[in-house]
């Protein structure tokens, strides 16, 4: 395993008042941290086991950052109760689930750590679960997967600290149907035909999400045209290609989600593109995608259930984030870790502090707080499903989008700036627009 990276606490000060808080509870913790009695000055450490090198380094650098950054506007907060909070970090690699235990165990009994924050790791998507229970501390993730909801659910009492603060993929299908629902309803883009067109990669992740495009597909009229499973990473798009050239759908949808194997994709494709909209998953929102496949971007959908929005909290959040980190850091990425960091903080606070590894009794009661906290953030609103311990989704699960987090649409208008979120109300900011190679 590779070293461990820590980031001291800090109190830049001045940064924080031009950063600002985006979070509508950080006054909450400053609040917290004014009234209550500090608890001494030992720091709070938190682990993230993250893939900081490897094929998905793109999306585990942005996690660090987030994390750091929420560390840095904490301890500029007082920290939880007046306790410092350092964040430690080790690189999983971009591997699997050993490479990931060994990571969370190794931040647990080496480090110390009161709590694992991450994104997401190339696992199964439950290999945090048991190092988190067997330990008695928290564990909070975005791997965006169902089988975290099925695990929870099927041993709640002894998987209660671990939570997956985003939506489980299974919404992506629906919602992606629904989107172009819309867009046929508000006579914005009109199918030429009714063929559905799915690409896959291997992982449970890209498949169940491609599962559930093909289950639904006939209810809103289209017919599953292609089914294609791809080996990745893959740079060599012809095959695929030439079987959707044959036989041209009106939606293509690749629910591949690596960023550079997308932008491949798309340089492939503009040699000779269909009349097809072409969406792609979660990897388009990376400015690695716009940077590989530069104009070749431009007129791209992509999706994803937990991402920086372009409202008054997000685009603050954005802006803060990339003058910290530069222009071509991703909001989308590091806004994850950030807000399940701030969240962490307010209800360790509201606990009365976080609890070491194995007393499990005091973390029981941050996860019961965790549980039933309602948090805004540069992401949208996280609140815990309490059976599945996962994000409530907007709108797929409730039609409030002040209680449910946003499975927002983006359209890339301008390869040079970061896609436009086009839907849902209200947090859209322009209108759809039909791709160059579907104007004639």
């Amino acid at each position: 395993m590779n070293d461990t990276t820590r980031t001291a606490p800090t109190s830049r000060r001045d940064f924080l008042r031009l950063a600002g808080a985006t979070t509508g509870s950080a006054a909450m913790l400053a609040g917290l941290n004014r009234t209550a009695a500090a608890q001494g000055g030992e720091p709070v450490i938190i682990g993230c086991p993250a893939p900081l090198t490897g094929i998905v380094a793109a999306d585990g650098i942005e996690f660090r950052r987030g994390l750091e950054m929420a560390v840095e506007e904490i301890n500029g907060m007082g920290g939880i109760l007046g306790r410092p909070v350092e964040a430690v970090f080790v690189d999983t690699e971009s591997k699997g689930d050993d490479a990931v235990i060994q990571a969370a165990q190794r931040l647990i009994d080496r480090d110390g750590a009161s709590a694992l924050i991450t994104g997401y790791n190339l696992e199964t998507g439950t290999a945090l679960h048991d190092v988190a229970a067997d330990a008695g501390i928290i564990a909070m993730h975005a791997n965006t997967v169902v089988v975290h909801d099925e695990l929870v659910k099927s041993d709640p009492d002894r998987f209660w600290g671990t939570f997956q603060y985003d939506p489980p993929e299974t919404f992506y299908g629906v919602g992606l149907l629904d989107f172009v629902k819309g867009l046929e309803e508000r006579g914005e883009f009109t199918r030429p035909n009714n063929k559905l067109a799915i690409v896959t990669g291997p992982g449970v992740y890209s498949i169940n999400i491609a599962n559930a495009l093909n289950e639904k597909a006939a209810e809103y009229g289209f017919e599953v045209s292609l089914f294609e499973t791809v080996n990745v990473p893959i740079s060599e798009w012809g095959p695929t290609l030439a079987k959707l050239r044959a036989d041209p759908p009106a939606l293509i949808a690749v629910t591949h989600f690596y960023a550079q194997d997308q932008a491949q994709f798309m340089n492939q494709f503009m040699n000779e593109p269909t009349n097809s909209l072409v969406y792609m998953q979660y990897g388009a929102s990376l400015a690695a995608f716009r940077e590989i496949a530069g104009q070749n971007s431009e007129g791209v959908l992509y999706a994803t259930v937990i991402g920086a929005l372009q409202d008054e909290i997000g685009t603050a959040f954005a802006e803060a984030y990339k003058a910290r980190f530069g222009e071509n850091a991703s909001p989308n990425g590091g806004g994850q870790t950030y807000m399940a960091m701030h969240a962490y903080a307010v209800a360790a606070a509201l606990a009365g502090g976080p609890g070491a590894p194995y007393e499990e009794d005091q973390n029981r009661l941050v996860a019961d707080r965790l549980r039933h906290l309602i948090y805004r953030g540069p992401v949208g609103t996280m609140r815990i499903v309490p059976e599945t311990q996962s994000a409530y989704c907007y709108p797929s699960q409730t039609k409030d989008p002040s209680l449910g987090m946003p499975h927002i649409f983006s359209q890339i208008q301008d390869a040079a700036a970061d896609g436009v979120l086009v839907a849902p109300p209200p947090y859209n900011v322009e209108s759809f627009r039909l791709p160059s190679w579907m104007q004639g």
